[in-house]
């Protein structure tokens, strides 16, 4: 296969896996398309950047501006990232063992853990983006944050094998190591790039998170599922955000 056609392929996939965007019929390259996440990212941060400067010509106060553009990338995902992070934190704190922790995050009603999870961490992202948008930075910050916070994803999906043998994790595979480097550095460049290095401390602040969640999850359920990784991108995002303030 050409490399252009390949590239558009890995593109169209990481779309078609990661955003409810439409896309054109393409033939489906799973974790192969790991490199192209922080892309996708980048484009769901447009998405809020988008709105965050709509709603600056309508002059929204910034609370509720922020809510708008976490609203429009959630919508833009099909809140995605929210539901593994609400199943995460079900799941590795509410199971007694294994079993019971992965059936918890099978599950598709949301609990105590999950409810605290969800909120305390889309409130941490709202009250960031509402600091950022009342300073002017929000939509360089967006985009930024929402580019890096992909990046983990791909690199916990190549480190850990899959916890259980069915699933959206497991179904895509596992990327090879040269398409999760890709992607880390990828996802550090537009921050950089968008941020300056100010972007640094989200970088760092990215991987202690991330390799904290990696850890947790191989001690209490084995390896990682597509849960694991929509809670490192929400933890990712809003920790991002938060720094890039």
């Amino acid at each position: 296969m050409p490399p252009i056609q390949r590239l558009t392929g890995d593109l169209l996939s990481a779309f078609s896996l990661l955003t409810r965007l439409p896309m054109p019929a393409h033939d489906h390259s799973g974790a192969a398309s790991a490199w192209a996440w922080p892309v996708v990212g980048l484009a769901v941060g447009g998405v809020g950047a988008l709105t965050v400067w709509l709603g600056g010509l309508a002059e929204l106060p910034p609370g509720p501006l922020a809510a708008l553009a976490l609203a429009a990338m959630a919508m833009a995902t099909g809140g995605l990232h929210e539901d593994g992070l609400a199943d995460t934190a079900d799941g590795l704190f509410g199971g007694r063992d294994r079993e019971r922790r992965l059936a918890i995050m099978k599950d598709s009603h949301i609990g105590s853990f999950g409810t605290l999870a969800l909120v305390l961490v889309t409130l941490a992202a709202w009250s960031a983006l509402t600091g950022l948008i009342a300073s002017g930075r929000a939509v360089p910050a967006l985009m930024a944050a929402a580019a890096l916070s992909r990046a983990p994803m791909a690199a916990i999906m190549a480190a850990l094998p899959p916890a259980r043998a069915s699933g959206l994790s497991a179904a895509s595979g596992r990327p090879p190591a040269p398409a999760a480097l890709a992607a880390v550095l990828i996802g550090a460049a537009l921050c950089l790039g968008l941020s300056g290095t100010g972007g640094l401390a989200a970088i760092l602040a990215t991987a202690l998170l991330c390799a904290a969640l990696a850890r947790a999850a191989q001690n209490r359920i084995g390896g990682q599922t597509g849960d694991i990784l929509g809670a490192s991108q929400q933890l990712a995002f809003a920790a991002s955000l938060a720094l890039l303030g």
